[in-house]
This record gives C-alpha cells, structure tokens and sequence, in this order.
C-alpha cells in the first residue's frame, strides 16, 4: 500500500524543513523497520521473544526456545548478543521488521550496520539501572542516523525499581546527546519484558505487548522511497548458506527487482561489477521466506551474491549509482596473531599453518566491518585491529572452537600521530560497587592514570563512579577490580575519543613462574612452588619449557621445576603425594589470560588448552 507524503505517515506529521526534497516520494504504510537497541542485559532478546510469540510468529503447538534470538552457542552461553540478527512479525496487517542488536560496545560495528535498515528504534532501558554506558552508545548512534526513538523502561517489576529517576536520567541523556527537541518528544512504555506486558502509564497494568505493537505503527516512520528511481539496496551484512551460497542483506532503498533482472555491485573502487543472483528472499517470522519480486523498503537477503561486500551498493545494471558506504568508527586496540611454535602444536587442532590463519581472519573481516586485519611480511604474524578486549576474546574463541591453533600477544592500543602530539583513546569509566570499596577502586584507577569525574550515591549502599581513563589503563585491570571488589562490582565503559598521551602505566607489578622442562606437573613440586607464588596449573597437566605456569610473589621471572618428584631411597620406595594439599584454581579462560600476560609473554588457544608461554621459549630472555 502506498501513500503520499501530504497524507500522515504512521501518525505523525512530516517535519517543514525539506519537505520540498520529499514531494516525489512515497510511503510503504504497510511496513515498519525498526531496530532494539539496549545496553547488555536489559532484556532485548527476551522482549523479542515475547513479540514473536504473541504476533503469531511461530505455528500453534511449537516449541519455543528462550532468547530464540540468540542462535550462536557462545551468545547462549554468555547470555549476550554478539551479531545482528533480522526477523519479522506481522499486526493489524503491517509487517514490522525487526532487528536485534548487541548491547556491547566491542561490537558497535553490528549496530552501526543495523541502523543503516531501518527507520527508527526502540531503546530499552533497565528500570533500576537506568542509562548505562552502551545505552549511551548505541543512542548516539541512533540520533546520528535521525531515527526516531521510542522508549521502553523495562523490568519494573524490580523491588529495587527507581522508575521517574530513570525516566530524568533518560531524558538527560537525550539532551547531553544534543538531540533535536522532535527527538526529545519520545513516546515512554513501561514493560515487564520477561512476562510480556507493557503499557503506556504506570496507573495501569499492561496485559500483553499490544501497546507496544500500537506505538511502532503510530510513531516509527514508515520506509520511503522515490517511484522513479531504479533498483538500489546497501549491503548491511553478510551470510552463508551451505545450500544458497553467500547471502547479501540489507534494506532496499528505491526500485524493485525481480527474479533474471540484471544488477551489478559497486564497491570501494566505484567500479560495477555483474553479479548473479540465484534467489531472492525476506524475512517472516526468524526464518527466510523465497519471493519472486523485492519492493522498495524490505530487507531483503540475495542469495549467491560471491563478490558482494558489506558496504557495497546493489543496483540495476541500466542505471548504476552508489549509496553511501557504512561509516564505521575507528578500531582502538590491536592484537597479534601468530601461529603456534609449541612443542605440543598440532595436537589439539586440525588449522595451524598460517595461511589457514590469515584466510579465516580476512573471512572473519568481511562480515565484520568493524575488524580489521593487517599483515605483516616480517614473520608469520597478523595484526588484528577491533574495538576492545572482548571482541578479540569472542574471535579467539570461536576460532578455537572450529579447530584453529594461534597465539595471541598482549592487546595495543592504537594512538594518532597528530600537529598537536601524540593522541590516545580515552575511555569513559562506570564503576558501580559497594560503598566500602570507593578507596580501593579509585586508588588502582588513579595509579592507571584515571580522573574521577563523577559520583552517585542513591542511598542503597552502592556507589556509582564515572572515571576518564586511557583505554591502555583498563587492559589487564577488569580481573584485579573483581578481585578488589570480591565479585561484587560492576565495570562498564566506553570510549570517549582521543586525549594528549597521558604518561606511561605500569604493567603487571608481578613476574611469572616459567617452567623450565618439558613434562607433567606433579603435586609434590606444586605444592613447594605454592610459597612462590599462585599457580596456574594442576597435577597431571602437562607443561613445557618457556610455559608460564604461575605468578611469582616477586617482580622478577623465575625459572622452575614443575616436574620434581620425591626423592626415593630404601626407606621411601613410593612416590605418594596423598597427604598433600594444594590451594584450588581457577580455570584459566582466555579473558584471565589476555589480561594477565606482559609484553614479552603469548597466550596459547587450541581447541582444548588455553595456555600462558614466553615469546622466546629457551635461552635468555628479558
């Protein structure tokens, strides 16, 4: 169905200024595209799951998985969104897309992809919590594409609900982002997104989420297009299909297309090239549905799209003109990659050489555009540049778990070289933890050059700190702040730009225990190493020479012996270590070992060891 700009468009006036730059187009009324955006853990994917089901998404009687959003093993397992994902439902006859956004800043690129479908938001907020830092990001992002927000303050059936401060907190948040007084005038729900309910006024208690469906329909902005204009989509994300090959996805900005009509792509260079599509699909419900002819303001997937970029413009081969390619920000820490000199390499994973490294590197750049990889004719060696610690950790992870071995060095940040001087990315730091930890947690800030620029007490006897602080200062920093704060505090940041080099840091006070053969730790030796330092591995694991196997008390390396055993004579003929007891481990996880190795130390990934070794296995090392 269309309409034409003079009527109104899902309930709201279109604005004065440029409308003259309107009148030619057109209004698909009978669909919405629309984005959830959210900080980590504010219930998203659970909302979203409560909208398939009541839209009628899925048939009568199926099983319906929790978070049915969340398809990777590693986002079910952390209980995060890492990806974009696309769906659909249908109400009152208007078919909204949807699409579920991480909350994370590591992943920022996914949400600055996303925004570029749709056309308009709703950001949901944590009750209690309130605005946190990736609200803060994921909104700015937002306003700058102009789209139009709705707010969801969800969860308020918290006991510990604060739901008018919320509520300014938002409101000041908007303001502080310099949004537009028509952006500041945004509808408000109140949402219990686990139960499924919303509704417009916290006198009345929702039932279902028909206020919410009634909201994006009223409020979000119908997709627009021009009628004359031919054939033009961006590519927002990319795919695979054992059975469809390569997937192109995104939102078609003007024209149509249909099955055996002839499009080209046009990347980076402005070059077009042919591109042969094998089928056309949308989204119904969480699953493709195959169409003979795209319209206007779908997102569409095309399949068979093998030289299709994220970024690139599809467009019809008669008239070939490109859209403007995604601005993603600019990565600020670098990690690299090389492969794994080990002596156990090769005995956990099935890809150790380094072409097989690099290839699933560059693959993993083409579906995320906010990596990227930088190779290096020194050594076997890549140069991963992203947004954070995290983002490595979940590449690292899910390359371990598709058989890769690697080695990863310790996280850089990256500076600028300006007129000015040397710049460094700064972070804006939210620390929420007890009332009797604020001397300890601002004094390990202070010593990684942070500034407290703000403190909030509500009374609950928890505190809330804002630090601006070098990202540099927060690698390594996230293990010992849980310690400090005996698991009880709560880290977030995000960053805020780039600052005059604020001086150097000093690293990990500590030196490692590095074992010094080749062999099995045993209980014996572990238990005489423990008054040396904290140990990292258990009896029966195996070790190396050059293998870190603990931190020593001391500033200083210290080569061991992790393998000696009793000395056995006529009298002790039985090397039993039962009466010994060692101090428990924590497991050591890919995330405790980025943060923990220095400059001249590696972590090793296979598929079943996460292991900490010295850049230089034998001879002298600093």
């Amino acid at each position: 169905m269309l309409i034409r700009p003079s009527e109104r468009r899902g309930g709201i006036s279109l604005p004065t200024s440029g409308i003259e730059t309107l009148l030619d187009r057109l209004y698909r009324k009978d669909l919405r595209n629309i984005a959830i955006i959210a900080h980590v853990d504010h219930g998203k994917t659970t909302l979203l799951d409560q909208m398939l089901s009541q839209s009628g998404a899925f048939r009568e009687g199926a099983e319906m998985s929790d978070r049915v959003m969340d398809s990777m093993d590693l986002e079910r397992e952390r209980g995060i969104t890492i990806a974009a994902k696309n769906c659909s439902v249908h109400y009152h006859d208007v078919k909204i897309n949807i699409l579920d956004t991480p909350g994370h800043a590591d992943f920022g690129g996914e949400v600055e992809r996303a925004i570029q479908m749709v056309d308009g938001a709703l950001l949901l907020v944590d009750a209690s919590e309130g605005p946190l830092p990736q609200t803060r990001f994921v909104l700015s992002k937002a306003l700058e594409a102009s789209l139009t927000i709705a707010v969801i303050v969800n969860k308020i059936d918290r006991h510990d609900a604060r739901i008018e401060e919320v509520l300014d907190e938002i409101y000041d948040l908007f303001i502080d982002l310099d949004a537009t007084e028509e952006q500041l005038e945004f509808p408000v729900l109140y949402a219990v997104g686990r139960d499924g309910i919303a509704s417009t006024s916290l006198d009345e208690s929702g039932t279902d989420l028909r206020p919410l469906f009634d909201i994006i329909l009223k409020e979000i902005p119908a997709p627009s297009y021009d009628p004359s204009a031919p054939f033009q989509m961006l590519v927002a994300n990319l795919g695979y299909s054992d059975y469809l090959g390569r997937l192109a996805m995104g939102r078609v900005r003007n024209g149509q297309l249909s099955k055996g009509d002839r499009i080209v792509s046009i990347g980076k260079d402005d070059r077009a090239r042919s591109v042969k599509i094998s089928s056309l699909a949308v989204y119904e419900g969480v699953e493709f549905d195959t169409v003979d002819r795209l319209e206007a303001g779908e997102i569409a997937i095309l399949s068979g799209a093998e030289d299709v970029e994220i970024g690139d413009t599809v467009c019809a081969e008669a008239a070939p003109r490109a859209l403007r390619r995604v601005n993603i920000d600019e990565p600020t820490i670098a990690m690299r990659f090389t492969v794994n000199s080990g002596p156990f390499s090769g005995q956990d994973g099935k890809y150790v050489q380094s072409p097989r490294i690099l290839e699933r590197l560059k693959k993993e750049a083409l579906h995320n555009v906010a990596l990227r990889v930088v190779e290096s004719d020194e050594d076997e060696s890549v140069l991963v540049q992203g947004r954070g610690e995290f983002q490595m950790v979940i590449l690292l992870e899910t390359m371990r778990r598709e058989g890769f071995e690697v080695c990863v060095g310790r996280p850089r940040i990256i500076p600028r070289e300006t007129e000015e001087g040397l710049l460094e990315p700064v972070e804006h730091l939210f620390v929420d933890c007890g009332e009797e930890f604020i001397g300890v947690v601002t004094e390990k800030l202070s010593l990684r050059k942070g500034r407290m620029i703000n403190m909030v007490n509500h009374g609950t006897g928890r505190v809330r700190l804002e630090f601006s602080i070098p990202s540099r200062g927060l690698i390594g920093f996230r293990s010992e702040f849980l310690s400090d704060t005996r698991g009880t505090g709560i880290l977030n940041a995000l960053v805020a730009g780039y600052e005059p080099w604020r001086g150097d840091i000093e690293s990990r006070k500590h030196g490692a225990l590095v074992s010094d053969r080749l062999g099995e730790a045993v209980t014996y030796a572990l238990f005489n190493l423990e008054p040396r330092g904290r140990i990292f591995v258990t009896p029966g694991e195996r070790v190396y020479q050059g293998m870190v196997i603990g931190e020593h008390n001391r500033d200083n390396d210290l080569d061991v012996n992790a393998c000696k055993t009793k000395s056995l004579s006529n009298v002790r003929v039985a090397d039993r270590d039962g009466g010994l007891m060692l101090t428990p481990i924590m497991p050591m996880t890919l995330e405790r070992a980025i943060e923990f190795i220095n400059d001249d130390e590696l972590v090793e990934v296979t598929p079943n060891h996460v292991r900490i070794r010295k850049s230089i296995l034998t001879g002298k090392r600093k």
